[in-house]
C-alpha cells in the first residue's frame, strides 16, 4: 500500500465521520423544535455527500433515521456515492499512471 493511497484514505475516513456528525447533529436539532434550534440545511448535507461524504450522510440516514423518507435522499445520495467511487477510483489511476 503506497502512502498516497493511505493519505486519500484517511482524508475520506475524516470526511465521512464529518458528514455522519453533521446527520446526527441535525437530527438532535430536529427533536428540539424548529424554533430552539438552527437546523443543517439539506443543501449543506448534500454538499457533504457530493465532496466526499456520501457514506457518512448514507449510514447517518439509517442510524438516526433522519431523512430516509425524502425521495431526493434516498435516490440521491447513493447516486452521489457512486460518483465519489468512480471519481476516487479515476484519480487514483490516473496518479499510478504518473508513476
Amino acid at each position: 500500500m503506497d502512502i498516497n493511497f493511505l493519505m486519500v484514505a484517511i482524508v475520506y475516513l475524516i470526511i465521512n465521520i464529518g458528514a455522519f456528525l453533521a446527520m446526527m447533529l441535525d437530527k438532535v436539532k430536529s427533536r428540539k423544535g424548529k424554533a430552539k434550534a438552527e437546523r443543517i440545511s439539506e443543501g449543506i448535507l448534500f454538499f457533504m455527500a457530493a465532496a466526499f461524504g456520501s457514506a457518512g450522510v448514507y449510514l447517518g440516514m439509517f442510524v438516526f433515521h433522519h431523512k430516509n423518507r425524502k425521495w431526493h435522499f434516498i435516490l440521491g445520495i447513493p447516486l452521489l456515492m457512486l460518483q465519489n467511487i468512480v471519481f476516487l477510483s479515476v484519480l487514483y489511476n490516473f496518479f499510478n499512471s504518473l508513476q
